[in-house]
C-alpha cells in the first residue's frame, strides 16, 4: 500500500500530454461479436491476464486506445463499444445496464476469458458495477472513473446539479432538434466537463461526432441515460439484499471533477476501495491527461496482481 500511495503521489508532477484520438496498435484486430441481442463491436489484443476497458456517452472505445498500448504489453486486452454506440449495433431496447452487462458476460464468453480486471469511464462505470454485482467472481479488480452510479450514494442529490441536465433530456422531439446538430450538442460536454476543452482536441471533435450522427446513434445515446431509473432500482435492491462488491476497487475522479467524491460515493457499494485522482484533468481523462491516467491504472493493477 505505502508502494502504491507513493505511486500516486507521483501522478501529482506529471505533465498531461495532448492527446488526440490515435489508432489502436496494428497488432490489436477487430471483431463482431453477436451476444444478446446486439453486435459488439470488439477490439482485442496483447497477451496475459485479461482486462475489459468500457467506455462512457460522447465516446466510443477508441478512446482507451493510449491505455490500450500501454496495457498490451502484459495484458490481454479487450474494448468493446457499448450498444447502440460507436460501431455496435443499434437495438431497439437493452440499454439498462443490467442487460448490457449480459453484453460483456457476451462478449468474454465468446473469447473464452473466464476473469479480468474491469477499466471503466462514465457510463462505462454503470455497466461495469452491473456485471461486477452479477458475476463477482469473474472480476478480479475494478477501476471505475468519474461518474456516479445510479442507486449509489448520494445519487438523488447528483441528479440535482445542473450540470446534468442531459440525465432528463431525450425523446423524439429532442432528438430532432439535434439531429444534424449532434456535434454542437456533444461540444457542450466536451467543453464543461472539462479543465481544459483545449485538450480534447479538434481531431477528436470531429471523430466522435461521426460517430454519433451515425444512424441511431443519438437514439441509442438517449436510451442509456432514459434507463437510469431502472438502474437505480437494480442497484438498490443488489446493495439491499446485503451485496456489496469485495475486490479491491480503485474509485477515480477528476481533479475539478469528481475527485476524491468517487472513492466516497463507492464506499457504499464495495469493502475494498483506494482513491485515485487525475491532477489537472476534468471529466475527459484520456483526453485531458493521458499520461497520469494510464500510470494510476497500470500502477493498480500491478498492485492488484
Amino acid at each position: 500500500m505505502l508502494k502504491f500511495a507513493l505511486a500516486l503521489g507521483a501522478l501529482a508532477l506529471t505533465t498531461p500530454a495532448l492527446a488526440q484520438v490515435p489508432d489502436f496498435p496494428s497488432s490489436f484486430k477487430t471483431q463482431e461479436i453477436a451476444t444478446n441481442g446486439a453486435n459488439i463491436h470488439v477490439r482485442t489484443g496483447g497477451q496475459g491476464p485479461a482486462v475489459v476497458l468500457l467506455h462512457g456517452y460522447g465516446e466510443t472505445g477508441d478512446m482507451w486506445a493510449p491505455m490500450a498500448a500501454d496495457l498490451a504489453r502484459d495484458h490481454t486486452v479487450v474494448v468493446p463499444d457499448l450498444r447502440g454506440l460507436g460501431l455496435s449495433s443499434k437495438p431497439a431496447s437493452g440499454f439498462d445496464k443490467k442487460t448490457q452487462a449480459g453484453d460483456v458476460a457476451g462478449v468474454l464468453d465468446a473469447l473464452k476469458i473466464e476473469r479480468v480486471d474491469l477499466v471503466t469511464h462514465d457510463i462505462g462505470n454503470m455497466v461495469g458495477f452491473a456485471f461486477a454485482a452479477q458475476h463477482p467472481q469473474r472480476v478480479l479488480s475494478f477501476i471505475l472513473i468519474d461518474a456516479p452510479v445510479p442507486g449509489v450514494g448520494p445519487w438523488e442529490e447528483i441528479l440535482k446539479n445542473p450540470l446534468l441536465w442531459h440525465f432528463r433530456f431525450g425523446g423524439p422531439d429532442m432528438e430532432r432538434l439535434v439531429a444534424g446538430r449532434e456535434r454542437i450538442y456533444l461540444d457542450r460536454f466536451w467543453n464543461e466537463f472539462s479543465a481544459t476543452p483545449s485538450r480534447f482536441t479538434e481531431a477528436s471533435r470531429e471523430h466522435y461526432a461521426k460517430l454519433y450522427a451515425l444512424p441511431g446513434a443519438m437514439h441509442s445515446g438517449f436510451a442509456q441515460f432514459a434507463a437510469f431509473d431502472q438502474d437505480a432500482i437494480d442497484n438498490r435492491a443488489y446493495l439491499a439484499a446485503g451485496g456489496k462488491l469485495t475486490m479491491p476497487v480503485l474509485a477515480v475522479g477528476g481533479a475539478t471533477s469528481f475527485g476524491a467524491a468517487m472513492a466516497a460515493t463507492m464506499h457504499d457499494a464495495a469493502t475494498d476501495v483506494t482513491v485515485g485522482v487525475i491532477p489537472d484533468s476534468g471529466h475527459w481523462i484520456m483526453e485531458e491527461n493521458p499520461t497520469a491516467t494510464v500510470a494510476l491504472v497500470r500502477a493498480f493493477l500491478d498492485k492488484a496482481r
